[in-house]
């Protein structure tokens, strides 16, 4: 059995065997007379792990904001993009819903934004009303000269005037998933699909607004505007939104090949294009905050502010995987395994995604729910939490020796098949299965689905790009690192990275201000590299094969 994937075609799970660059002008960071210029070449650069290096920084320094799904965070990088300040952070914890509901107040998320950088502030030196530009950054640095931010990608808020009056809704929600076989109706799915790099699924905006549009139709009328966590704290802070060509690539409502909203898709929804932002790039940053964040933090007055930019295309550029050389396999919350390349025009293999970084440059992959979340869930729910016992014990485990099969869709699926209502499941238990046999199954059946996604990535670029491996769940442990160079049946390369995302953004702004000649001239970090074992790859074809049934026969049914 085969399932109908997300666009009218027949999706298997395993079948193993142009836009213009912007001519705006650059803005911005410039670099002090006395700092040390890197080569001005675009030619990779070594490998070279990043440490914090306060007393050998170098200007231009850029703030990161980095908002995740869980928490906010605020780092220092130089013009080398070496770390110059402790990690500034807050957590905080979206609301959910037993329907699926995955969702925060705007207002309080900028709050948490808000706070992070009054700590950094705070630490460089600025207190509060001190005259903007007077004093330092902290343990003798310069002045701030840029401030970049990455955002979670897919979110969105509705406005009216200056004030958010929905929710801001998570990519994380599927409750937009019931509205699908009506957007099926209204647009020619393959079409939109070729034209956005987006299926029509809950996680992007076509599904979210027509879902509000039927849920609540009395706040669905009072929104004036349409715009992700970024471009609202742009309004709050500046007056005016900001929405870069990487933000709005991952909506589902914009033409990744013209890069710029795409008129077809807009026609169909209830939604107009001046209730978007227009569409800019990295190399547009914007100055001038409202007076009372200018007082509020005088480091960062005089500072060129850049447009956000979406946390995978961050997460690659930051663990060095900006070109077909590299590829970037994350694991947070949830999954993703992306490939970067610069390129106007491109075919997306069927049941991944396409996005931009920028104008210049597309991101193409697939991304999964399900990732970290499988096992803090595991751990949490099977009472695991002696965590390196745990990880000693599934070392001492064979491959796929608890004869169990698992759907990891606790969260629903996304690539590939992007079923909203995929549910997790598991067979094969008996008296004798226990709850490291339920773990270790639940790793593997994650790493059969980057399999997927590595396989379909292969079919465009074959196997000669570097797999690199992020986040900080995976690289704590190497029992599940050895298992994905088993699965993928590659090397997989660590990251030495520990802020990947901030440092990408960080990367984009300095290069957009001409600091940086290139992304590919920035040093990438990198750690071991884990070999694949050839004993161990027909019994995990067989344990994906397995799978691959049970996923037919569940999503058929």
């Amino acid at each position: 059995m085969i399932t109908a994937g997300p666009h009218g075609a027949r999706t298997r799970l395993y079948h193993r065997s142009g836009c213009q660059a912007s001519s705006m002008p650059r803005d911005p960071i410039q670099p002090s007379r006395d700092s040390t210029q890197l080569p001005r070449t675009a030619t990779r650069a070594p490998r070279d792990p990043i440490q914090p290096s306060p007393d050998s920084t170098q200007s231009p320094l850029v703030l990161a904001i980095d908002i995740g799904t869980s928490s906010v965070r605020a780092i220092l990088f130089d013009r080398t993009a070496r770390i110059a300040s402790p990690a500034f952070q807050k957590t905080y914890d979206m609301d959910t819903t037993p329907d699926g509901g995955v969702h925060i107040d705007a207002d309080r998320l900028a709050a948490e934004v808000a706070s992070v950088l009054d700590d950094f502030c705070a630490w460089s030196g600025q207190a509060t009303g001190v005259q903007a530009g007077a004093g330092h950054a902290g343990d003798g640095h310069g002045a701030i000269d840029g401030v970049a931010m990455t955002t979670f990608w897919h979110n969105v808020v509705g406005v009216e005037g200056d004030r958010a009056v929905t929710p801001l809704i998570s990519w994380a929600d599927t409750r937009p998933g019931t509205v699908i076989l009506e957007l099926g109706e209204r647009l020619d799915a393959a079409a939109t699909y070729g034209r956005t790099g987006c299926v029509l699924h809950a996680s992007y905006l076509p599904a979210k607004i027509c879902w509000l549009a039927r849920t609540d139709p009395e706040t669905f009328a009072r929104v004036e505007r349409w715009m992700s966590i970024g471009e609202y704290l742009f309004l709050k802070w500046f007056g005016a939104p900001a929405c870069s060509v990487s933000m709005a690539s991952g909506t589902g409502l914009f033409n990744a090949h013209r890069c710029d909203w795409d008129d077809e898709t807009l026609a169909a929804l209830p939604v107009a294009r001046d209730q978007l932002t227009p569409v800019t790039d990295v190399d547009e940053p914007v100055r001038g905050l409202k007076g009372e964040f200018a007082s509020r933090w005088p480091a960062l007055a005089g500072a060129s502010w850049y447009p956000a930019i979406g946390d995978g295309a961050c997460n690659n550029i930051g663990s060095g995987c900006v070109d077909e050389d590299r590829i970037a396999l994350m694991v947070g919350t949830s999954g993703a395994m992306r490939i970067m390349r610069r390129a106007a025009e491109f075919t997306i293999p069927d049941g991944l995604w396409c996005y931009r970084s920028d104008r210049r440059r597309i991101l193409m992959g697939g991304a999964l729910s399900n990732g970290g979340n499988v096992y803090g869930w595991m751990r949490d729910t099977l009472r695991l939490a002696d965590e390196q016992r745990v990880e000693r014990d599934l070392g001492g485990m064979a491959p796929d020796s608890h004869g169990l099969t698992v759907l990891p869709f606790w969260a629903g699926e996304r690539s590939p098949g992007w079923h909203d209502a995929a549910r997790a499941a598991i067979t094969g238990m008996t008296l004798h299965t226990t709850p490291l046999d339920v773990m270790r199954a639940g790793l593997e059946a994650t790493s059969y689905c980057f399999a997927n996604i590595h396989d379909r990535l292969r079919s465009i670029w074959g196997d000669t790009g570097e797999i690199v491996a992020s986040g900080a769940g995976l690289l704590q442990s190497p029992v599940w690192m050895q298992m994905l160079a088993d699965v993928l049946e590659r090397p997989i390369t660590a990251s030495t990275v520990t802020e990947a995302s901030s440092r990408g953004a960080a990367l984009l702004a300095l290069e957009a201000s001409g600091a940086l000649e290139d992304l590919a001239a920035a040093p990438v970090p990198l750690g071991k590299t884990y070999e694949p074992d050839p004993a161990n790859r027909d019994r995990y074809r067989e344990a994906m094969k397995r799978q691959q049934d049970l996923y037919d026969m569940m999503m058929d049914s």
